[in-house]
């Protein structure tokens, strides 16, 4: 009788405890805190968003429960988001931003994340103002494919909110990078703690500058 009282007792405090951190994941994983009448999000956490919000952070918490992509990634790229949906002025606007957002978090979830090494530009000290996303795949022993994607105004029409670079590679030859699209050609110089891009073309510039790698 003792015995499966103190069974029941540790049953209940195992799931308490079990729903507790899964709470607290939950509330670290949120990717969209609207709680405190978050003035700076404006918009965003309006009652016509509801729905787009929750979609997002569910999709967000599964991405952060299952990937193998560095977390702090997840974090910085929803702070790159944000900056990015804040810009909106129309409804369609803020329809792609949610979109583009939930497509992302599915590659990450999705895809095989530790081929990738992912890169963010960043000027002093902070994501920069027009950010770039740089990824770096690993296809195989002797093949890199190079992709960058840089965030314009997202008010723009739609085929003109970003800038793309697309490159392949190889491992021994990765420090020279020539888009195919543009023919920009670029020099790669991987450092420790950071990727330098360098170019001498005129117009190929947006890709250039100082970029955080994501171990």
């Amino acid at each position: 009788m003792l015995f499966n009282t103190v069974r029941n007792q540790l049953k209940k405090s195992g799931y308490i405890l079990t729903l507790s951190c899964f709470c607290s994941t939950f509330a670290f994983a949120a990717s969209i805190e609207c709680s405190n009448h978050n003035i700076e999000l404006g918009k965003i956490c309006s009652k016509k968003y509801e729905e787009q919000r929750t979609q997002l952070n569910t999709k967000f918490l599964t991405a952060y429960l299952v990937t193998d992509a560095p977390l702090q990634l997840l974090h910085d790229t929803q702070t790159l988001w944000l900056n990015q949906i804040r810009q909106c002025k129309t409804k369609s606007c803020f329809q792609q931003q949610f979109d583009a957002r939930i497509d992302d978090l599915n590659f990450f979830t999705s895809m095989n994340q530790t081929l990738t090494q992912h890169y963010l530009k960043y000027e002093h000290g902070k994501i920069a103002k027009q950010p770039v996303h740089l990824k770096v795949h690993q296809l195989d022993k002797d093949k890199l494919k190079i992709e960058g994607l840089a965030y314009r105004n997202p008010n723009n029409r739609i085929e003109t909110q970003t800038i793309s670079l697309l490159s392949y590679s190889t491992p021994s030859e990765k420090n020279e990078i020539i888009d195919n699209e543009k023919k920009c050609q670029y020099q790669f110089d991987y450092q420790k703690a950071l990727l330098v891009v360098k170019t001498k073309q005129k117009g190929c510039e947006r890709f250039t500058g100082i970029y955080r790698p994501y171990d």
